[in-house]
């Protein structure tokens, strides 16, 4: 009954269009009383969105289930994968409805309020993964907020190309910023060779060539682990730029 409440809202929604479209018409379409529409959506808003419970109540459990073991910034990533996963299970109902939702602005500001549970559940799951961290409820709530961003900017992207292509790819590539910027760096090998490298000096299974063997313009530039890309290259610039 659920799933053909939400059938007839969405043929009454194209036919006549959402504001001429009341809780009777759908309910006469569908054939059953006022009584079974509001047994399972609250208002006419909610029949627009009718997995965003489900959805949330999963990426609530997901993020609940986690452990020390888990990366935190990939952990939400992961968990705004399902909200993907959501979207993609039904392509063309998804793109009807990122249409209808352009074309209302009450159904426009009812998806603001959805996404911000979304991260408000991403949120407190780091607030209490970065608990005694320097900043560390600035810290969450500003990679919950990069990482609602750049997946309702794939997201948005597949909508609007009508649901074309791989959503996953297009979501993942998005995430990548998100990983990239705030997300630890991948572990290093635990094997005994990768202990010997890191406990000894710098490069030991790499010898140097004696001095007078090298070229004159040969530049080592030395940075610790997991320092990011562009540090790197400000240094072998600023080395390069030196007379």
């Amino acid at each position: 009954m659920r799933d053909a409440l939400v059938a007839a809202a969405f043929r009454l929604f194209l036919e006549r269009g959402y504001e001429q479209t009341t809780v009777d018409d759908i309910v006469a379409l569908a054939g059953v009383g006022r009584r079974s529409f509001f047994r399972y959506f609250p208002s006419k808003e909610d029949v627009v969105f009718p997995d965003h419970e489900r959805c949330l109540a999963d990426m609530t459990a997901f993020l609940a289930a986690s452990g020390k073991e888990h990366e935190p910034v990939r952990r939400v990533c992961d968990a705004a994968r399902l909200v993907l996963l959501m979207y993609a299970e039904n392509p063309s109902f998804s793109v009807q409805r990122y249409r209808l939702t352009k074309q209302v602005p009450g159904l426009r500001a009812y998806e603001l309020s959805v996404v911000w549970r979304y991260e408000r559940a991403l949120a407190e799951y780091l607030r209490g993964r970065f608990t005694g961290r320097p900043d560390g409820n600035l810290h969450a709530d500003v990679i919950a907020a990069a990482v609602v961003a750049a997946h309702n900017n794939a997201l948005r992207s597949w909508l609007r190309s009508a649901g074309q292509g791989d959503a996953s790819t297009t979501v993942d590539h998005a995430l990548g910023y998100v990983q990239s910027a705030f997300g630890a760096p991948p572990t290093a090998p635990t094997s005994t060779a990768a202990t010997a490298a890191t406990a000894g000096p710098a490069f030991p299974s790499l010898p140097m060539p004696p001095a007078d063997e090298l070229p004159d313009d040969v530049v080592v530039v030395v940075s610790r682990r997991g320092a990011p890309l562009w540090r790197v290259v400000q240094e072998i610039e600023t080395t390069l730029g030196r007379d």
